[in-house]
């Protein structure tokens, strides 16, 4: 900001001069005291620059709605809209979402710094502030293979990217309790430039969060329950109130916030489908829930807005107030949160429930980015799990709308010594395809809870390295799934007596599709009328449950293309038991 611009603003404040813009006849949300004010707003260069008596050029008639901030999503991985950020900021802005902290740790594990590059790319100049955590674990861990590997040195760079914040989840805790060096000078780096580093504590005990903090790690995003939050918060951490499409944790945790620890909760989705953000909404979604849950509006927008502002360093961001980037919505009301316009540095961009800005140029990835999966030719023989004469197994049970899985004991269906699904028994077949450098790695297990009836599913979004996962009622519809994956270039199918009934391509990294965010929300309500189909009718969404089914950092028991994972001890065991 030069002289003149300062200048400017001040003398707008003290109203020596018209501001660019004022809101009037508005009810303004002081989340700093959690009360509602009375005032004209105005706004100059794109900043509230007083409240009071004011006229502008422009005026406003707010028509007695609130004024609100603009949410901040704390934590969310864009990738898993399955859009590129010019769609994605179209889909959230309408929900109210200004400002998100973002981990392109996703196509990262496929391209590395290209692919983060590519997501910086795509999202410069656009309405929605996109914030940047660079990938801490690229690979999550050593017990799987991945499309890249970065070290400290290949992320010093993008420190001088204006958007970088800090330093994204450390999930390796392993390595992190070892003081292994490439952790370390990840850690250090960070440091050195004064930034901070989010957590990824998925059921570690009180010890782990000492050395954690000990680290200098302030967040984490993965409690589940109202007394681990209380502990990280005991220890300085900040708690990220997580819902969105595989982990729903919000209802469990907002027990745990009070009048006196509520400055260290905020919200995010981490990872939320597409057509749950169109259909049910984003951060906004959390302040609805939060309010039936019996929290006061005025805290649940406090939550989000303000605390993640302060938390990462973004002073002029999460307020009504002077001095604060003027990023707000009007709501109607405050107990339905019903949002009715976004504004952007005083400019609309959303209008009940449309993006209403500017158009918007997208970035055209490179070739290397859509010509991600590499596989041999696979028969299905391929998909023979031998168990031994107990014919009992490790099973891998799924918990609804949890990214957690069970560590099961079953007896299983055997034929000529290979396990057999068995429908009767909802014990499934579970793949995992090595699909960046052709190794021809195939993780194999059983997995309980599906409930197909037939047919398979597959796709290339699997967390974190994201080789292609399977899940099928028999090897014929596997392997037709894992080969339309390979043909889609990545993506997601739902395959039925051996024909595709349904596809969606994802060839950005496997990941993510060029399409507009409409397209691929209608593509997605095809994927899930086909799921119907092949006897799915749970109460979650079977594409997300089974991505995380590959994460070996979250309990009890993933798949990887190495083999079966017990998270508890981490190390790989058989199927057989």
């Amino acid at each position: 900001m030069n002289k003149t611009f300062l200048k400017n603003k001040i003398a707008a404040a003290g109203g020596k001069i018209p501001a660019d813009l004022v809101i009037k006849n508005g009810k303004i949300i002081d989340v700093f005291n959690q009360e509602i004010i009375a005032g004209d707003l105005a706004i100059k260069d794109g900043l509230f620059v007083g409240i009071g008596d004011y006229e502008g050029i422009e005026i406003i008639d707010a028509g007695n709605r609130y004024i609100c901030p603009g949410f901040i999503d704390a934590h969310v991985h864009i990738e898993s809209s399955m859009v590129t950020p010019t769609e994605f900021a179209k889909a959230v802005l309408p929900h109210g979402v200004t400002t998100v902290i973002a981990d392109p740790h996703e196509i990262a594990n496929v391209s590395g710094i290209q692919g983060i590059q590519f997501m910086l790319d795509n999202s410069e100049n656009l309405p929605l502030d996109v914030k940047i955590m660079l990938p801490s674990c690229v690979p999550a861990t050593p017990f799987e293979n991945s499309g890249a590997e970065l070290l400290a040195e290949d992320l010093k760079d993008f420190y001088q990217h204006e958007r970088v914040l800090g330093l994204a989840e450390v999930m390796d805790y392993p390595s992190l309790q070892n003081a292994d060096d490439h952790i370390m000078d990840k850690i250090l780096q960070t440091n050195e430039h004064k930034r901070p580093i989010d957590g990824h504590l998925a059921g570690l005990d009180k010890t782990a969060i000492n050395i954690y903090r000990t680290a200098g790690i302030r967040t984490d995003h993965e409690c589940t329950t109202a007394t681990e939050a209380l502990d990280r918060i005991r220890r300085g951490m900040y708690v990220m109130i997580r819902e969105g499409s595989a982990a729903k944790n919000l209802t469990a945790l907002i027990p745990a916030v009070n009048q006196h620890n509520a400055r260290r909760f905020m919200f995010c989705t981490d990872d939320k489908h597409l057509d749950e953000i169109v259909e049910e909404g984003s951060i906004d979604h959390h302040v609805r829930m939060a309010i039936r849950e019996g929290m006061s509006p005025l805290l649940a927008i406090q939550i989000a807005s303000l605390n993640a502002a302060e938390c990462y360093g973004l002073h002029q961001k999460g307020a009504i107030a002077p001095g604060y980037k003027a990023d707000f919505l009007l709501l109607d009301d405050l107990e339905t949160v019903n949002i009715s316009e976004v504004y952007v540095s005083g400019k609309l961009t959303g209008r009940n429930g449309i993006y209403a800005g500017d158009s918007l140029k997208a970035y055209d990835p490179e070739e290397t980015l859509t010509k991600t999966v590499h596989i041999p030719e696979i028969l299905e023989k391929d998909f023979q799990i031998p168990i031994g004469e107990t014919i009992s197994a490790n099973v891998i049970g799924i918990i609804p709308n949890s990214i957690v899985t069970k560590k099961l004991e079953e007896k299983v269906q055997v034929i000529d010594g290979n396990f057999v699904p068995s429908l009767e028994k909802d014990q499934l077949k579970l793949a995992v395809v090595e699909r960046h450098k052709n190794t021809g790695n195939i993780g194999l297990g059983i997995v309980k809870g599906f409930g197909f009836t037939n047919g398979a599913i597959a796709t290339t979004i699997a967390h974190d390295s994201h080789n292609i996962v399977a899940v099928g009622a028999n090897d014929r519809d596997l392997l037709a799934a894992i080969r339309e994956i390979k043909e889609l270039n990545g993506g997601c199918v739902v395959i039925k007596d051996g024909k595709v009934i349904a596809a969606l391509s994802l060839p950005i990294g496997g990941l993510m599709s060029e399409k507009s965010f409409l397209t691929i929300h209608q593509k997605l309500k095809k994927i899930n009328e086909a799921l119907v189909q092949i006897g799915f009718n749970g109460n979650y969404n079977p594409f997300l449950t089974l991505s995380f089914l590959t994460l070996p950092v979250i309990p009890e028991l993933k798949l990887t293309d190495l083999g079966l994972f017990d998270v508890g001890t981490f190390q790989h065991i058989e199927v057989s038991h």
